[in-house]
């Protein structure tokens, strides 16, 4: 059987891309193969269509932000870092700006800008694109690869699988690329949803759909457990469904690791620059200034109005009773429903809202210096089909990014 290619890559998502591309650029005849009619479809709806390309930190930071994970990635950054990711893009004439939260966005604000700067690389590196060709099997053969495809067979030396994991599904990204590492041997770590939304069935919740807060600090507990199994601060928005906002999606893994676990609440932090002290001191402030305020215009001197509405109403305390008449323990109780509000969860949106996929094929079996598979010579894998997720702000495009540069040097090497 002859090799018509020298490289195929599985998947033209943001490592595919650049696996690609970087391989074109090095003189290797690549195909790039994509089931959907365009190119980038998770690219376009990132970031509200806004695409965080990067973080505004270093190396380092990158790497701390994927905890036990992070290691694996020293050799990707090494290879594509957050600064030598931002230069690339501006040099495909993509500007880039780095917003308070160092999130790092195309000046633009249009991920149209960004895919199509990862079109143009491709492109000039003379990569063949395959769109709208949906993969059906993979198998190693004598000379490398035969690839099925629903238009025809494919022969590559080396294929890289960067066709995602399983969030957002609508955008292709169904989990496929599992199946067919599973059949050539690897282990796959049980995916499941991260950065996703959650759901709660408190009705007050539900009320106050689209109040958004900026700071608050959350814990998630489970069950009778008294310190929170994970903790973040940031910005928090409520739904008509539950929960949302960078701080929760942030924390929605430490659920979604534990379908089975009861009694999920998150506990909520709406003042968190305010000590439990320095909060009672205000309201006893307010209390000797006596005057006719009510006890929800008080709170709304540090909260948006519906809020403090609400959480007056969930200390059980009444929206007329004014602040110079609340009684110690009443003030007591105001403090809790600020400082440690608690919403029952009970469950994710799922995939279909998760911005990111944990779990994936077993880093253990994948070479971090090259991204070669350990057990299929002339495998390789990046991007988020690996067992890799980091926090909310742009870590795991990064990922994506170097894993599929790393992938695109590596090829074709020995």
């Amino acid at each position: 059987m002859g090799i018509t290619y020298q490289v195929a890559v599985i998947g033209a998502g943001a490592a595919g891309m650049l696996t690609a591309a970087r391989a074109g650029e090095r003189g290797l005849k690549v195909v790039l193969v994509e089931k959907n009619t365009k190119a980038g479809v998770k690219i376009l709806m990132s970031g509200g269509t806004r695409c965080n390309l990067t973080q505004a930190t270093d190396r380092r930071g990158i790497v701390e932000a994927f905890g036990s994970q992070g290691p694996f990635l020293h050799s990707a950054l090494a290879a594509l870092g957050p600064d030598e990711l931002v230069a690339l893009f501006e040099a495909e004439g993509v500007p880039t700006k780095v917003e308070g939260t160092g999130k790092v966005f195309p000046v633009s604000d249009r991920a149209l800008d960004v895919r199509d700067a990862l079109l143009r690389k491709v492109r000039r590196s003379g990569v063949e694109l395959q769109l709208g060709t949906a993969v059906t099997k993979l198998d190693v053969c004598e000379a490398g690869f035969v690839i099925q495809t629903d238009r025809g067979e494919l022969t590559a030396s080396t294929v890289v699988l960067t066709c995602g994991g399983q969030s957002y599904p609508g955008c292709g990204t169904t989990g496929d690329g599992y199946h067919w590492a599973k059949h050539l041997g690897h282990k796959i770590v049980p995916p499941r949803p991260a950065l996703v939304p959650l759901l709660s069935d408190a009705r007050w919740v539900h009320e106050l759909s689209g109040v958004t807060i900026g700071d608050v600090r959350v814990g998630i507990k489970s069950g009778t457990t008294k310190k929170a199994l994970a903790e973040r601060r940031g910005s928090f928005l409520f739904t008509h469904f539950g929960i949302s906002g960078p701080v929760v999606m942030d924390l929605s893994r430490t659920i979604t690791a534990r379908p089975d676990a009861e009694d999920w609440q998150a506990v909520c932090d709406f003042l968190p620059g305010h000590s439990r002290e320095q909060f009672a001191e205000a309201l006893a402030q307010n209390a000797s200034a006596g005057g006719k305020r009510t006890v929800p215009t008080v709170a709304a001197q540090w909260l948006p109005q519906r809020l403090s509405e609400a959480l007056v109403a969930e200390a059980g305390l009444s929206s007329d009773q004014r602040i110079a008449e609340l009684s110690k323990a009443g003030r007591s109780k105001l403090i809790d429903a600020i400082k440690c509000q608690q919403i029952p969860i009970h469950g994710s949106l799922g995939f279909k809202k998760a911005e990111v996929t944990a779990g994936g094929i077993d880093l253990a079996e994948v070479d971090s210096r090259t991204l070669q598979s350990k057990l299929v010579p002339g495998l390789f894998l990046a991007g988020e089909i690996l067992d890799l997720d980091g926090p909310i702000g742009g870590y795991n495009f990064q990922a994506a990014f170097s894993t599929g540069w790393l992938a695109g040097e590596s090829v074709g090497e020995g």
